[in-house]
């Protein structure tokens, strides 16, 4: 009876929430597969030309000969220099974007410069960088840093810009000091826009580096792409396609991850644990 009493009294664990769109997510993993599939069947069937598009099996096949170590090395290269790349110009975006989003004077001198350097296509950057720093890692990583600069910056101005002024208001009733009301206001309260900034800029920063590794490079999945052009083989540029997707799809997930860590105070319309969100 004494132990019934204290089962009773033992605190409870709550049910973990269901997720009303597992359905849908698991339906979303399968969407993929069954178009490659149907890309299976129709090459097979002779329906779609082999030469112009081969088959997932032959692409499959393709990547599996290269070797595990040299296709590592090919995937390693390439997302080293996103790493670098995006790190770095997204650390940079996110100290100036700050500064031009608190500043009206420093935005009003810097925007419109920026504003023309983020028109240059990625192509146009590669001569001056090889240029300036030779064929050697640098202009790579450089190039890649501009791509991922330019939404990030603006997403913290933008961000920072879009804070009701109701709360600015009440930090400034409640007497804090500039410091204090951009880390406990204007920061919190402009995330969601540069977490949007951030997983836009690594997604530029993926394409900025196919465009470096097209022109110089001796490795990665871009130096792929631009061989398997050379030698007529469109299973190696469809190959290098589908890793690039692969790893874009894995990077943009964890940084979403880290969003939805980081944000989890937030109770939006659109919240997946609410009914009206599932719909």
């Amino acid at each position: 009876m004494h132990r019934a009493l204290q089962a009773a009294d033992a605190p409870r664990v709550a049910p973990r929430p269901r997720d009303p769109l597992r359905r849908w997510r698991i339906a979303g993993l399968i969407l993929p597969l069954a178009f490659l599939a149907a890309i299976e069947v129709l090459v097979r069937a002779s329906v779609l030309p082999a030469h112009l598009v081969p088959a997932p099996s032959t692409i499959a096949e393709t990547l599996w000969q290269l070797g595990g170590e040299r296709l590592a090395r090919h995937i390693g290269a390439s997302s080293m220099r996103v790493l670098a790349g995006f790190g770095i110009g997204s650390a940079l975006a996110l100290l100036l974007g700050a500064a031009m989003g608190l500043s009206r004077r420093l935005d009003a001198l810097l925007d419109p410069a920026f504003q023309a350097l983020r028109a240059i296509p990625s192509l146009a950057w590669v001569p001056i960088l090889l240029l300036w720093m030779g064929i050697d890692e640098a202009p790579k990583i450089t190039l890649v840093a501009i791509g991922a600069f330019f939404p990030v910056q603006l997403s913290v101005v933008a961000g920072i810009r879009g804070v009701d002024r109701k709360l600015i208001e009440l930090g400034e009733v409640n007497r804090l000091s500039p410091r204090a009301q951009f880390t406990r206001i204007l920061l919190p309260a402009s995330l969601p826009q540069i977490f949007t900034g951030l997983r836009t800029g690594l997604s530029l920063a993926w394409m900025f580096m196919v465009a470096a590794e097209l022109i110089a490079a001796t490795r990665g999945l871009g130096y792929l792409l631009s061989d398997g052009r050379e030698t007529g083989r469109p299973d190696l540029v469809f190959g290098a396609i589908l890793l690039l997707a692969l790893l874009g799809k894995l990077s943009d997930s964890i940084l979403k991850t880290i969003e939805a860590r980081v944000l989890s105070w937030r109770d939006t319309a659109n919240d997946p644990s609410s009914s009206r969100g599932a719909r």
